[in-house]
């Protein structure tokens, strides 16, 4: 119960970040949609099967956390992130568990409805433990683990191994099962954690100059600025250069005025 509630406590720093900021910037909102649907269901399968007092107290707890977090969130999302969340919360968390509650109660009776429920439970518990998966690629992507909460993931894989042994005493499939899987994507997250958690400080120190530069920006034909990394030190030699390059070019515009001028007075004694 205590690793169970962990879990659901996890995302609590993530949370008190989002309200910070007044902003949920890259956090998705669909792992905590999924843990909420999957709190629910596991909820109705334990009112439905006896001596499963474990299930009723920690899913409890978990359907009053997890709207929590998805109040926050709506509060805080983006315009787009916010219409999103709030369809999701409607058509899964309201209408699709209000059909398999009709379903399984006009449907099916006594132990095959159990059985059935039970079933969807292991559906839908994978789908919690893959949910936070969908970042992985924007993890590869940016190599930055930013966005990706390891607490949730530690925490995730402690209680698949937890209600897994649980499961298992109480010789039930459907909480054994989903678990199983459970472990193997939470491993995956905490490996992709390990190998991508400094990759972005290492990027950041591969921008630091290995000397002291300034840049002289210089606009191209077309606009586009081009950057030319130079030396700070002052250089005697070159600025003695440079000096003599600034003579030459103001003795060719004096030339050239010269000679415009020449050309006027012509035009003018024609």
């Amino acid at each position: 119960n205590i690793i169970s509630t962990m879990v659901y406590l996890a995302p609590v720093p993530t949370f008190i970040r989002i309200f910070k900021k007044k902003s949920t910037e890259d956090f998705q909102s669909l792992p905590y949609l999924m843990a909420l649907f999957s709190s629910m269901l596991w909820l109705y399968y334990a009112m439905l099967k006896k001596d499963t007092i474990l299930l009723v107290t920690i899913n409890s707890f978990g359907c009053i956390v997890e709207t929590t977090y998805i109040a926050i969130y709506i509060v805080y999302a983006a315009r787009e992130s916010r219409v999103s969340t709030i369809k999701l919360l409607i058509s899964m968390n309201m209408g699709l568990f209000s059909l398999i509650l009709l379903l399984a109660h006009f449907l099916v009776s006594g132990s095959v409805r159990v059985k059935v429920l039970g079933w969807l439970c292991v559906a839908f518990s994978v789908c919690v433990f893959a949910a936070p998966l969908n970042i992985l690629k924007q993890v590869i992507r940016t190599k930055s683990v930013e966005f990706m909460p390891f607490t949730l993931s530690f925490f995730l894989t402690l209680s698949a191994v937890m209600w897994f042994a649980y499961g298992l005493l109480l010789k039930d499939l459907c909480i054994a099962l989903p678990n199983i899987l459970g472990f193997i994507l939470g491993l995956l997250q905490m490996l992709l954690y390990g190998i991508y958690r400094n990759a972005q400080k290492v990027e950041e120190k591969k921008k630091l100059p290995g000397q002291n530069l300034k840049s002289i920006v210089i606009l191209g034909a077309v606009g586009a600025p081009e950057v030319y990394p130079v030396d700070a030190k002052p250089d005697v030699n070159g600025g003695a250069e440079e000096h003599d390059q600034t003579e030459e070019a103001k003795e060719d515009e004096k030339t050239m005025e010269a000679s415009q001028d020449k050309l006027q007075s012509n035009e003018c004694a024609v």
